[in-house]
């Protein structure tokens, strides 16, 4: 395994095409943190940088130029100390890169298939927030607040035309929300893509597993999490079918109570003998 030549942190954003999202995330961690990280994208199925990426970045005065779509081959036998996916595609096909020391799985809805006009800056604003989030909790430093607050992008995020199949009682969720382990699960499991019943004890100082189970019970029976099943191990995710606000609510509560998980995420990281969530790349 080839690590990269760097005194700084390397990252690789990973998604299908490498043509929007990965390159909007790439261009915004540069953009915040250059003197801490060496950022690097790429696509399990590169198809080539969109134009309405380019003119999102532009429009809030981020560069351009250089943005190529790569294949993850080209990243063949390198060791990455993150590997982030921002896709269900590209985090299935590499659940578990064999280069990263640590992997985050964020999925986020593809822009090009969204049907609202802003989508592109819809989706730049929901990853400017996710990598504030990432630079607090991993960096542990007070970073400036993110530059990208104007109007039109706030605004859009009330139009956006995303499509969902599962219908959420709002008084259900925000009953599931009062718990604290289910309130920092959900907040969890929203950053780190995927975790099992083991890693949330281990996060929460939680050693009751049944406890824990109750509780993951009840957040899959109001459909706020999905389990994968394999082999013993059960892993939970936010469910990709919630309709936007449920996500949104999720999303906002993590990104500004990052206080509230910053004792839990440490656990977590020092966790011994954490379940192996398998590789599936090719």
């Amino acid at each position: 395994m080839t690590t990269l030549n760097s005194p700084k942190k390397t990252l690789l954003f990973l998604c299908t095409g490498n043509s929007a999202r990965s390159q909007m995330a790439e261009v915004l961690l540069r953009s915040k943190a250059e003197k801490l990280f060496d950022v690097y994208s790429a696509g399990t199925h590169p198809e080539g940088v969109d134009e309405r990426t380019l003119t999102a970045l532009t429009k809030y005065g981020l560069p351009t130029t250089n943005l190529t779509s790569k294949s993850i081959d080209t990243f063949s036998g390198v060791s990455f100390d993150y590997v982030i996916t921002l896709c269900d595609n590209a985090s299935n096909e590499c659940r578990s890169h064999p280069g990263a020391k640590k992997q985050l799985a964020w999925d986020f809805p593809d822009p090009k298939k969204m049907t609202d006009l802003d989508a592109f800056a819809v989706t730049l604003h929901y990853l400017d927030k996710r990598l504030a989030l990432f630079l607090a909790l991993e960096v542990k430093s007070n970073l400036n607040e993110s530059q990208f607050t104007k109007d039109t992008v706030t605004e859009a995020l009330a139009t956006t035309g995303e499509e969902h199949s599962v219908n959420i009682d709002p008084v259900s969720f925000y009953k599931c929300l009062t718990d604290d382990i289910r309130l920092k699960t959900l907040m969890l499991t929203n950053y780190h893509g995927e975790l099992c019943v083991c890693e949330l004890m281990a996060a929460l100082s939680e050693e009751s597993q049944p406890k824990v189970s109750r509780n993951l019970a009840v957040l899959k029976k109001a459909q706020l999490l999905t389990g994968r099943k394999h082999g013993q191990w059960i892993f939970y995710r936010i469910n990709p079918a919630l309709p936007l606000w449920v996500k949104n609510v999720i999303a906002q509560t993590t990104e500004n109570n990052v206080s509230l998980i910053q004792a839990s995420n440490t656990q977590l990281s020092v966790m011994c003998n954490r379940p192996n969530k398998v590789s599936f790349c090719d």
